[in-house]
């Protein structure tokens, strides 16, 4: 079997006024792209049933809406890829779901359609998705199979890549053909934070789809909560159950969007609670170290600009942080200019910046710069990826230069281009440990900081990615919607579509 393996992945905020241009994206081909994957290998039980066949793959960290110029041309290389690509069995389509597009909607339908076309009708296109994308009918009709994370935080994400895979290997085996696909929106759009497959009711929803999947005549059951910071009418909870039996589809289907609808209140934030200066007090004076508090609005890994000096304006109003009475390590405010200052300045060299407010200038209030007058005290070039950085992911690719400043007892860690802070080895020479607090750009815990962490507050910070969903201003999604809308709302019909 040939088939072949090809994608455009990333999560963008329409709320964010930061656009990710081609720079942003780490593209590979040839065999870099199939060192991205296991299941590839020549040593795969794979290996003998399916020539893969690279096309062209590009991800990037999440952020603003892609910018048109670099949508085209990654869209044009994929089309022109699978067209000299000669006959193919199948496609492995290694997407995200949550991309936005300027000028576009509906960005993955667009892209599905340019595929779809270029493959032909014959050719089975396997799709695996981040639980957190949004499935349109549009775009769900012209996939064979797709399927989703089922764990948040994304543990499994390199699995749900081989099983899109292992499921596409084994229909074309079969010689059985496109399944039937059971397509139901729901009308529920939460945030991620919400929707934790830590916490009930998520865990129990998600943890039933594998008995789902294993029902004789099922191919394959997921569930996706949507993307809560986009504003299209796409965005919304979706369920897709897939196999050969459409009644039975279209039951599991129906049951699995009735559940969702059904605890749609039961969802609650997978850490507590509050303001930004409710949880710096908090954590002051709470005994457990390190304590870490998200930063959530401004969390570049679902898509905020990552600029934003609000939480340093608030940690350094603390009294005991100013006096450096307690200490606070603040890493990821992306400002190009300031690190350049510190590098010109030295280590140990005093210096008085202009935080923040690289990209979000403009937006409000919590976007204004702050005045950091402080001392340099780490600077860090690396010239390559963190050590055991996950493979193919410019999320982890270390964000140029960083730059640390200590005002206080508050360590800013500044840096050339947005990087999240999710591994110890994404601090470099700073160890977070030895910091009394610890604040992240990020919603729930990745299970490094998750460990690290002696406690934890979730901060319902403003920003691209606020939590408050109601405090964004949505005006294109579909209402009625909830958390939009609530009183009154009447039970929405859940009847699945046979795709």
């Amino acid at each position: 079997m040939r088939i072949a393996i090809g994608g455009m992945a990333i999560e963008s905020s329409q709320f964010c006024p930061h656009r990710s241009t081609y720079d942003d994206f780490r593209v590979t081909r040839g065999a870099a792209l199939l060192d991205r994957y296991t299941w590839t290998r020549p040593d795969s039980d794979l290996a003998d049933q399916v020539e893969w066949v690279p096309l062209v793959h590009a991800v990037a960290l999440p952020g603003g809406p892609v910018e048109r110029e670099t949508y085209d041309r990654i869209k044009s290389e994929l089309i022109t890829r699978i067209r000299e690509a000669g006959p193919l069995d199948g496609m492995v389509y290694d997407i995200h779901g949550a991309m936005s597009v300027v000028g576009l909607d509906d960005a993955e339908a667009d892209l599905t359609d340019a595929v779809r076309d270029a493959l032909g009708p014959d050719v089975l296109l396997s799709a695996a998705m981040d639980l957190h994308g949004n499935v349109s009918r549009r775009f769900a009709d012209r996939l064979d199979l797709l399927t989703a994370h089922r764990l948040a935080p994304h543990e499994d994400a390199w699995e749900t890549r081989e099983r899109a895979a292992r499921k596409l290997v084994e229909r074309l085996a079969s010689g059985k053909g496109r399944p039937y696909r059971a397509w139901v929106q729901v009308p529920v759009l939460l945030p991620g934070e919400k929707t934790s497959t830590r916490l009930e009711p998520a865990k129990s929803l998600y943890g039933r789809l594998s008995s789902v999947e294993a029902l004789d005549g099922i191919v394959d059951a997921a569930v996706w909560v949507g993307y809560a910071w986009a504003d299209e009418a796409r965005c919304r909870a979706a369920v897709v159950v897939t196999g050969d039996d459409p009644d039975l589809a279209l039951e599991q289907a129906r049951g699995l969007a009735q559940e969702y609808w059904d605890a749609r209140r039961d969802f609650v934030f997978v850490g507590p609670t509050g303001d930004a200066d409710t949880c710096v007090a908090h954590a002051v004076a709470s005994p457990a170290r390190p304590f870490l508090i998200s930063d959530s609005g401004d969390n570049p890994t679902a898509g905020g600009a990552g600029d934003l000096a609000y939480m340093l304006r608030r940690l350094l109003a603390h009294e005991d942080l100013a006096s450096g009475r307690v200490t606070a390590l603040h890493p990821g405010i992306t400002d190009p200019a300031a690190v350049a200052a510190c590098f010109a300045a030295g280590p140990g060299a005093q210096v008085t910046l202009k935080v923040g407010g690289h990209v979000s200038a403009g937006t409000g209030p919590h976007a204004e710069p702050y005045e950091l007058t402080g001392t340099v005290t780490a600077l860090q070039d690396p010239a390559a990826p963190a050590t055991g950085a996950p493979r193919g992911n410019p999320a982890y690719d270390g964000g140029g230069r960083t730059a640390a400043v200590t005002r206080g007892g508050v360590t800013a860690v500044l840096t050339e281009r947005r990087k999240p802070f999710h591994t110890r080895a994404d601090f470099g020479t700073l160890d977070p440990t030895a910091y009394d607090l610890v604040v992240v750009k990020i919603g729930y815990l990745e299970p490094e900081l998750h460990t690290m962490a002696a406690d934890w507050l979730l901060a319902l910070t403003p920003g691209g990615v606020d939590q408050d969903l109601l405090r964004l201003g949505h005006h294109r999604v579909v209402r009625p919607l909830y958390p939009f809308d609530d009183a009154g709302f009447e039970d929405p019909d859940l009847t699945p579509v046979l795709l």
